[in-house]
């Protein structure tokens, strides 16, 4: 029955590609996000979003929430629709600043770790920085279950194969770190939980992230730098490339984990408040929501 409902469901995405790719970037991210805006909303999953966003505004009106909300599903339907077309996207509607900031880590052949967040069209991040910078950059992604379906987007979000991906997963630790050891670069998002990570505040609340990006910038002495994408238009974007975080001490010695990712944290929140109708609130960011709000009573 399973294998059944994963040939559906992966049959439908192929058909939506198909379809998408015909109409071209424009029309297909602008129908993705009225059939996002439309339909999301009425979603089960709208409850999940609401309460992070009321988690994270509560001084917002109910009304300013719900924009957010129908916002999001706007956004996430233009993603959706505008996987076909992530290479012309990332080459020729991606508008990126900062690049100043990379000149010094192009000319010393250093490995750097890219992170960023599940805003904009997160997908879009890596491709550009192939696309316009010519430098050939690994992604992380976290893989649905249906195959069929995971080998559609990672086929999509490695331009066909020319980006190497490495599933969220603990075998792909060995190869991440042989790809940073030979001087490559690595792209990741942080803004998702994860259950064995370290606690570190979040839009005020304690949130559980997986240390892994700063671990590898410590390790290997590499910058590690943020890297923004913001939809600005319809289909077009700006990416931002920021100065790298503070990883050592002025002795050299690695900052200890929970400060490097508090830093990491402070510059997604500045982003989401900046556009919040861009971030994806679907994910289970903050598991104890009911304990810490408990406790904040108490307090």
């Amino acid at each position: 029955m399973k294998k059944l409902r994963y040939a559906l469901e992966a049959a439908l995405l192929f058909l939506l590609f198909g379809i998408f790719r015909i109409l071209g970037p424009e029309k297909a991210s602008a129908i993705g996000g009225w059939i996002g805006r439309t339909v999301g909303p009425r979603l089960a999953a709208s409850r999940k979003a609401r309460k992070n966003i009321e988690r994270a505004f509560p001084e917002l009106s109910a009304a300013r929430q719900h924009e957010i909300l129908k916002g999001m599903w706007d956004n996430l339907g233009r993603v959706i629709a505008e996987y076909p077309h992530l290479e012309r996207l990332s080459r020729d509607y991606t508008i990126i600043t900062g690049k100043e900031n990379l000149e010094r880590l192009f000319q010393s052949g250093s490995p750097a770790v890219f992170f960023g967040a599940h805003l904009g069209n997160w997908e879009i991040n890596c491709p550009a920085f192939y696309t316009q910078f010519n430098k050939e950059i690994d992604l992380t992604y976290r893989e649905p279950n249906n195959p069929w379906t995971a080998s559609l987007l990672n086929k999509a979000r490695s331009l066909g194969g020319r980006l190497k991906g490495f599933r969220k997963a603990a075998e792909s630790g060995r190869p991440i770190i042989a790809s940073l050891r030979s001087g490559r670069y690595l792209g990741i998002l942080i803004d998702q939980k994860y259950n064995e990570g370290v606690s570190v505040p979040f839009f005020g609340h304690p949130a559980m992230t997986n240390p892994i990006f700063v671990q590898l910038a410590q390790r290997f002495e590499c910058p590690l730098i943020p890297a923004k994408i913001v939809r600005k238009m319809g289909c077009r974007f700006e990416g931002t490339i920021e100065l790298p975080l503070k990883t050592h001490d002025d002795n050299g010695q690695p900052l200890p984990v929970e400060t490097v990712i508090a830093q990491a944290h402070e510059i997604i929140e500045k982003w989401i408040r900046e556009n919040p109708e861009q971030w994806l609130w679907l994910h289970r960011r903050w598991p104890d929501a009911k304990k810490d709000h408990e406790a904040q009573q108490d307090s």
